[in-house]
C-alpha cells in the first residue's frame, strides 16, 4: 500500500511537468504584469514596507533563498513558464543582475500590493500598472537593441502576456481602509476597476501584445487574513468579499469579450482562478491539503509580509499541508496543482 502510494505520489506530481502546445506553435517569452502573485522581487528595490526578501520566505526555494517571492518557494508566473517549456524562473524586471538572455525569455514587471485602482499602489507606495507598462517601453527598447526590430517585433507579438491583479483593490482599498468605501458602493466600485482594467488591457495591446491571460480575482474571502479580519468569530469566508470579486469577475469577461471584438488580433483569455481555487478549497484533502484556513507561517491568521519573518513563531514544519503559506498567499504546491490546471483549460485558446 506505502509503495503504491509513493508510485502515485511520484506520478502525480511529475504530471505537472509541461503543457504541449498545439503543433507549430511556441512562445517565445512570458512577460507579467501585476501583484505580489506574481511579484518575485521587485518590490525589494522599493521605498515600500510591502517586501518578503527575508526568511522565512522562500524556505522552500533554490538553496532557501528569500527572493523578494511571497511564497515558501515559486510563484504562479514560474510555473507556468516552467510548464510551458520556456524557462524556469522569471526573474523581476529590477532585478539588478538580469540578463540580456533573460529579457529575450521574459520577466515579471508585478509589484505586491498593487491594483488596477491608481489609488491602491499609491497607498501601499508600490508599482502602479501605469509604472509597470513604461517599464515595459523601456524593456522593449533593451530588446530592439539587443536583436534589431524584427525579432524584438516577434518576441513581443508571439509572446504570453499574464495580467494578474485586483485582489488588493478589493482587500485592501475598498475593505480595509476609507479611501474608496465613502464614495463607492461595492457595484460601482468595480465598474471603476473594470474601467481602469479595460484601459490597460488596450494600452498593452497597443504596445504589441496579443496573447494576453487576464487572472480574475479568487475568492478573496477566504484567504486566511480576510478569515480573519471579515469572517466573524468562527473567521468563515467573509462573504462580502467573495461578493465583490464574482461581482468584478462578471464584469471583467464581459468587457473582455467586448475588447477581443473591437481589437483586431487580440487573443485576450480571462482565467477563472476563481472557480479553481474554489474547488480547491472545498476538495483540499483530495490534493493533501490538511489546513485550509490558516498560512502556514506563525499563527497563519494574519501574518504576511514583516509580520511574517524569521523571529514569527509558531512557523509550521510541513508547509505541504497547507494550501496557504502566509495570511495571503498559497504555498508553492497549492500554486503548482492550480497553474496546471488553468493552462490545460486554457493554453489553447490562444492559438
Amino acid at each position: 500500500m506505502i509503495f503504491s502510494l509513493l508510485i502515485f505520489s511520484f506520478f502525480f506530481h511529475n504530471a505537472l511537468a509541461i503543457i504541449p502546445l498545439p503543433r507549430n506553435q511556441s512562445l517565445p517569452a512570458l512577460i507579467v504584469f501585476g501583484d505580489s502573485i506574481v511579484d518575485p522581487g521587485n518590490n525589494n528595490n522599493l521605498l515600500t514596507v510591502v517586501k518578503c526578501n527575508f526568511p522565512p520566505y522562500g524556505k522552500d526555494f533554490v538553496d532557501g533563498k528569500a527572493t523578494g517571492r511571497f511564497s515558501n518557494g515559486r510563484i504562479p508566473s514560474d510555473l507556468i513558464a516552467e510548464e510551458l517549456s520556456i524557462k524556469e524562473l522569471v526573474p523581476a524586471y529590477l532585478d539588478p543582475n538580469l540578463q540580456v538572455d533573460d529579457l529575450l525569455t521574459g520577466v515579471s514587471f508585478a509589484s505586491g500590493a498593487t491594483g488596477y485602482d491608481p489609488l491602491t499602489s499609491k497607498i501601499a507606495s508600490v508599482l502602479s500598472l501605469s509604472d509597470q507598462l513604461n517599464m515595459f517601453k523601456e524593456y522593449t527598447r533593451k530588446i530592439t537593441e539587443a536583436v534589431g526590430e524584427d525579432k524584438k517585433a516577434t518576441i513581443i507579438s508571439k509572446s504570453l502576456y499574464i495580467v494578474c491583479v485586483g485582489s488588493d483593490d478589493i482587500a485592501n482599498t475598498y475593505f480595509a481602509t476609507p479611501a474608496r468605501k465613502f464614495d463607492y458602493g461595492i457595484n460601482d466600485y468595480t465598474d471603476l476597476m473594470v474601467t481602469f482594467a479595460s484601459k490597460f488591457l488596450k494600452d498593452l495591446y497597443g504596445l504589441g501584445a496579443r496573447r494576453v491571460a487576464i487572472i480574475n480575482i479568487p475568492p478573496i474571502g477566504c484567504v486566511p487574513s480576510q478569515r480573519t479580519l471579515g469572517g466573524g468569530l468562527e473567521r468563515g469566508c467573509a462573504e462580502s468579499h467573495n461578493h465583490a470579486a464574482m461581482l468584478f469577475n462578471s464584469k471583467l469577461s464581459l468587457t473582455v469579450d467586448l475588447l477581443n471584438k473591437k481589437l483586431p488580433q487580440a487573443r485576450l483569455v480571462v482565467f477563472d482562478i476563481y472557480k479553481f481555487l474554489m474547488a480547491l478549497l472545498q476538495n483540499h484533502a483530495k490534493y493533501g491539503f490538511e489546513v485550509v484556513n490558516n498560512g502556514c507561517c506563525g499563527t497563519g491568521v494574519i501574518e504576511v509580509s514583516i509580520l511574517c519573518n524569521k523571529l514569527t513563531p509558531f512557523t509550521c514544519k510541513n508547509d505541504r499541508k497547507y494550501l496557504f503559506w502566509d495570511s495571503y498567499h498559497p504555498t508553492e504546491e497549492a500554486y503548482r496543482i492550480l497553474v496546471h490546471q488553468v493552462l490545460k483549460k486554457y493554453i489553447n485558446k490562444f492559438f
